[in-house]
């Protein structure tokens, strides 16, 4: 399988994301995405989400591992429309990708996705496609060379999701979840952006 090409991804998601944190006027559901804000309620958000949708449990710290380290690699996909409060200003999560960036065995620049999460009522959207393209887009900007993660081996939803995006199965991890679930470790090849020569 051909690497994933990194100027493409830079380019193609960036061109479609240059107001990620503008409010577009257009009819419900009205979404719009951001990079994670510390200091404010983003965490709170966060947990309340995956833990209404997720069957993996997670503790704070966590959450507070990959924020604390990473917080420029989580992205929030927010809703006016499906909050408690319909005529409320504020904003609603509803969906997230959390990620860390790392050199994996002293060598290699490895981009991971920990969690990602849209609320059941808005999937197939396209929100998880966006957040997962914004945060690959980060990671490669940020020298990834690969981008791995792990999904259920039964989920098969998430691995023709996956899949679409570029992702290859690497490995079958044994009884790797809490509820002694097997799970697929998925790889990105991500290919070197070559500069030019005549520049």
């Amino acid at each position: 399988m051909e690497p994933y090409s990194a100027m493409n991804s830079i380019d193609s998601v960036l061109d479609r994301s240059q107001s990620t944190s503008s409010k577009p006027s257009g009819g419900p559901p009205e979404l719009w995405y951001r990079a994670y804000e510390p200091g404010g309620d983003d965490l709170d958000q966060i947990v309340n989400l995956i833990e209404g949708e997720l069957s993996e449990p997670y503790i704070i710290y966590t959450y507070r591992y990959f924020l604390t380290s990473w917080p420029h690699l989580c992205f929030l996909c927010f809703s006016r429309t499906h909050g408690q409060d319909e005529n409320s200003s504020s904003e609603y999560a509803v969906g997230a990708v959390i990620c860390k960036q790392d050199i994996h065995k002293s060598t290699l620049n490895r981009g991971y996705i920990a969690m990602l999460i849209t609320r059941r009522e808005l999937r197939k959207k396209g929100i998880a496609r966006k957040l997962v393209q914004l945060a690959m887009a980060q990671m490669i900007n940020n020298g990834a060379q690969e981008i791995v993660l792990e999904t259920e081996f039964d989920n098969f939803a998430a691995l023709a999701f996956y899949g679409k995006l570029g992702f290859i199965r690497e490995k079958r991890l044994f009884a790797f979840y809490l509820n002694r679930k097997d799970a697929f470790r998925l790889v990105l090849p991500i290919a070197p952006i070559e500069e030019d020569l005549y520049i």
